[in-house]
């Protein structure tokens, strides 16, 4: 895309990277929380993906940014390089060493796009996609119960579903239904209006709200009604104060917080990074190909998803998406950052924003990183709450009721995929969902393979069997020839008509051939129609001879 038409759609994708910047922020703080990672690293991640990913890449829409579907894979890599012999755990250690592991793993990355691995992105069924989309959209509503009854002890929610202490996502959702926050109600109700109306066509095409994105207005207005609450309604505010559950004291952070730089640690110096004696341990060249791998699945799966709901129907190039997030992790790693993928939350709440161009996800890594550097008081003001509102609205728009009626309608071959990837997804983590609901897919095409390949009728009145092959017969319709071939009847006549096939498996050709001489022991009487013309017949095949 040439740099005057990024420069041109400014007007729409400056307003839609301030809201992808507004929902980017605690997700990139409560992944770095679910990683068992400095907080700030996840705001590292967030900004290389912005301003590196989004400068190299060749998306029009795609964020890219720190992702839920790693959180457990780099957890449990912190966990085991920073655990010494003696089984004492030191956090700072094992996040150095994992970092190195996030450099090798973006080096892979390049290498990938050098190897022009991305077309594999290609080769997901749509089924499997869509409910990819529909899982994290459901995923994010239920993630988001809590901070809309404003029961905020976890930022972002607790990406893990079930712990063995009750204190899992599931029992958080419980525990908010008898501990809300009026206030935060309040501001959800006030928010989900807000986005609900501008939804509607009437302020769509009104001259000055359709220029002011539903989001962003629902964020100032939640500021300035929780500030009204501090002055006229001080038992609604919402502030960051501690909980008791139980005997335990937690935090309940009801607004967004980021801890300002002072004289004493400037912002540089919260930056981490790798640990290279690591090199030595040969698990850290597992973890990196690991990571490598699952991110860059995580980055396809979710380019094809933006492509599908890009308003304008623009292509991603996959090799340079790969080169473009195998850079940013490279970057990221080696200043303290999570890895980096193409994140379908941030994209789609691009595109529902109204982004147009690859400026609209630049700008976001501007905005995190203006803001969360210079002026973290005011992005403190921010509740929680308003941003469970916005990622409501954007979950909906993923997981929308029609989307389920379209797939059901279109048979079990697509709908099965697709409710299988959405439940393994919410119910277990996005990288089973994809793979189980990936099998079950190709189990239908495997079908569809074995009962297409040929279609076999009984003519009564001329006492003849004809076996009609499709235009592809491969491998798989082995089985189905096979089984056909026993079912017919000795002193039989038989018509094997290749007239309509354009392609064969060689091991179609064996089996062809053993019930050709096969045939003569049965006295059936064998005819083939429609092979002699074929070119890729050789001099020697029976088939030329018949």
């Amino acid at each position: 895309m040439k740099s005057s038409e990024l420069f041109k759609n400014l007007k729409y994708d400056i307003p839609s990277g301030l809201v992808v910047f507004l929902v980017a922020l605690p997700l990139c703080l409560g992944i770095a929380l679910a990683s068992g990672a400095p907080m700030f690293s996840g705001i590292i991640a967030g900004v290389v993906g912005g301003i590196v990913v989004g400068a190299i890449s060749g998306s029009s829409l795609g964020v890219s940014g720190p992702a839920a579907g790693l959180a457990v894979i780099v957890a449990d890599s912190i966990l085991e390089l920073g655990t010494n012999a003696a089984g004492e755990f030191d956090m700072a250690v094992g996040f150095q060493a994992f970092l190195v592991a996030g450099v090798i793993a973006g080096v892979l990355q390049i290498i990938l796009a050098v190897l022009r691995a991305g077309i594999i992105g290609y080769y997901f069924p749509s089924s499997v996609i869509k409910g990819m989309l529909a899982g994290i959209g459901i995923t994010l509503i239920l993630k988001q119960i809590p901070h809309a009854f404003g029961m905020d002890k976890n930022p972002e929610g607790n990406w893990k579903y079930f712990e063995m202490d009750n204190s899992g996502f599931f029992s958080d959702i419980l525990y908010s239904f008898s501990h809300f926050s009026l206030g935060a109600i309040i501001i959800t109700i006030i928010s989900l209006t807000i986005l609900i109306l501008f939804q509607r066509p009437a302020f769509k095409e009104h001259k000055i709200l359709k220029i002011i994105p539903g989001p962003l207005l629902a964020v100032v207005v939640a500021v300035l009604t929780n500030e009204l609450f501090v002055v006229a309604a001080p038992n609604l505010a919402l502030t960051n104060e501690f909980i008791m559950m139980g005997e335990q004291q937690v935090a309940n952070s009801h607004l967004v917080d980021i801890q300002a730089a002072d004289s004493n640690l400037p912002y540089y110096g919260l930056l981490t990074f790798p640990d290279w004696t690591i090199l030595s341990n040969p698990r850290i060249y597992l973890i990196g190909a690991t990571l490598a791998i699952v991110a860059s699945l995580e980055t396809l799966l979710s380019v094809a998803a933006t492509d599908k709901l890009d308003p304008f129907k623009r292509t991603t190039p996959t090799n340079r998406e790969l080169l473009a997030q195998g850079s940013g992790n490279v970057v990221s790693s080696l200043i303290g950052g999570l890895p980096i993928t193409q994140v379908i939350v941030r994209s789609s709440t691009n595109i529902s924003s109204g982004g147009r161009t690859k400026m609209a996800g630049i700008s976001h890594g501007i905005f995190l990183m203006v803001f969360v550097l210079a002026l973290p008081s005011i992005l403190n003001k921010i509740p929680l709450a308003v941003l469970a509102a916005v990622l409501f609205v954007v979950g909906y728009k993923l997981a929308n009721i029609s989307l389920f009626k379209e797939l059901y309608k279109q048979g079990m071959s697509q709908f099965l995929p697709f409710i299988v990837t959405i439940v393994i997804i919410v119910g277990v983590n996005l990288l089973w969902g994809i793979i189980i609901g990936f099998a079950i897919a190709v189990f239908y095409i495997i079908k569809r393979n074995y009962e297409n390949g040929m279609h076999s009728k009984y003519m009564k009145k001329e006492d003849v069997q004809t076996i009609q092959l499709g235009e592809v017969v491969s491998f798989f319709n082995k089985g189905n020839l096979h089984k056909t071939f026993d079912e017919i009847k000795d002193d039989s006549n038989v018509v094997i008509d290749g007239s309509l096939n354009k392609h064969m498996d060689y091991d179609i050709y064996e089996l062809l051939e053993d019930f050709y001489h096969n045939s003569k022991s049965r006295n059936v009487n064998v005819k083939y129609v429609g092979f002699n013309n074929r070119e890729n017949l050789s001099e020697n095949s029976f088939l030329k001879r018949t």
